[in-house]
């Protein structure tokens, strides 16, 4: 990394407090949007998520947000399993894709925001979503 800092044409990646994942439940056909800060656990249904980075590029350069993940599945009688560890990108959701039968989880963005109350995910079909436990509720 120190050969990047200083060299024209060597992209660099600014570090934020948010990453912002979309997740996807293959069953219910429903996606939510979580705001996971770094090293801050994070639970979505039986998967907990914990974001270590959140990297992206200044709006000069290509746009490009990458995350260094792991996301764990808690089942209840069960060990925890790692189902996914590494770096995920928001421009190749496919290139590094966590394998899950269930659910989907990809990079949208990283941001910095300020702690206040913690958000509700909201569901691309105008419904919130607890995060935690899994129940909607309607915002119409």
């Amino acid at each position: 990394m120190v050969a990047a800092i200083g060299c024209p044409g060597v992209a660099r990646a600014d570090p934020y407090q948010t990453v912002v994942l979309r997740a996807l439940d293959k069953v219910t056909a429903r996606s939510v949007t979580l705001e996971v800060p770094i090293d801050t656990p994070v639970t979505f249904r039986t998967l907990e998520i914990t974001a270590h980075v959140c990297d992206k590029r200044p709006p000069e350069e290509s746009p490009e947000a990458a995350s260094y993940l792991d996301i764990v599945e808690k089942r209840e009688g069960r060990p925890p399993v790692i189902v996914f560890r590494g770096w995920m990108f928001a421009s190749s959701p496919g290139l590094s894709a966590m394998q899950h039968p269930v659910y989907d989880i990809w990079v949208l963005d990283c941001v910095n925001k300020v702690e206040s109350a913690p958000s509700q995910p909201a569901e691309s079909d105008g419904t919130t979503n607890d995060a935690l436990t899994g129940n909607a509720s309607s915002n119409k």
